[in-house]
């Protein structure tokens, strides 16, 4: 396992942009998969986005697809998920998640979270 720390969220007005943040001071998240997932309130946890270790492929949801971008800086142990044109619909709490290497087992390692507001 290990420890990862989201940071990054807040309130935007509908429209507007975030960049999340999801670091690891214990150790590099180059072989790790990491994936952002979102709960808002009253509804299940869904996937976001993710990116695979070694060919950091991209995948993400239909909802954010062309909106969101995840990426990673190996250099600073960061994965980041840059939010553009934010809707009322976006706002959740935002978690990143890590599985060293593949995540076909799931993730063993989650965030705290990060609330992001976006108004109307």
């Amino acid at each position: 396992q290990v420890q990862l720390v989201e940071s990054g969220g807040g309130l935007v007005q509908a429209g507007g942009s975030l960049r999340l943040s999801c670091s690891s001071s214990e150790r590099t998240l180059s072989t790790y998969t990491v994936a952002w997932f979102r709960q808002a309130p009253g509804k299940e946890r869904e996937f976001v986005a993710r990116i695979l270790w070694l060919s950091d492929t991209t995948y993400y949801a239909d909802s954010v697809k062309g909106r969101f971008t995840i990426s990673r800086d190996n250099a600073k142990s960061t994965v980041y998920l840059q939010m553009n044109s934010l809707k009322p619909e976006d706002t959740a709490v935002y978690y990143c998640a890590a599985a060293l290497r593949s995540a076909t087992a799931g993730y063993t390692s989650w965030g705290q979270g990060t609330q992001v507001t976006v108004s109307s």
